[in-house]
């Protein structure tokens, strides 16, 4: 079992910026590569970001592309999403998510991941 805990979250002001963490426990070694996902009320959950633990494979959704950038520190077991240049449409609750396979068909899906955590609260005021 892998347990994925997210803080960072909070409200801000549209422009500004945030860092959130993923902090990733137990069988971790069963995990190849960590993802971000967000869900706004009232909409789909929406792929954001995937990093794999060595630190290449990354990819990002055309929405966040140039504003947002993950990271990762695999002593600690953490993986970082920094958001800068938010913008109201930014608001969701976001996911960090963890993919156990090495394969990239389907990475954007949520189906992919196979443990997930409990979100964080990110609101962006205009």
């Amino acid at each position: 079992q892998v347990h994925l805990v997210e803080s960072g979250g909070g409200l801000v002001q549209a422009g500004g910026s945030l860092r959130l963490s993923c902090a990733a426990s137990g069988r971790t070694f069963r995990t190849y590569a960590m993802g971000w996902f967000r869900q706004a009320p009232g909409k789909e959950r929406e792929f954001v970001a995937r990093i794999t633990w060595s630190g290449g494979g990354i990819y990002y959704s055309d929405s966040v592309k140039g504003r947002f950038t993950i990271s990762v520190d695999d002593a600690k077991n953490t993986v970082y999403l920094q958001m800068n240049s938010l913008k109201p449409e930014d608001t969701a609750v976001y996911y960090c998510a963890a993919d156990t396979s090495s394969t990239l068909i389907g990475f954007y899906y949520q189906s992919k991941y196979d443990y997930w955590g409990q979100g964080t609260q990110v609101t962006v005021s205009s």
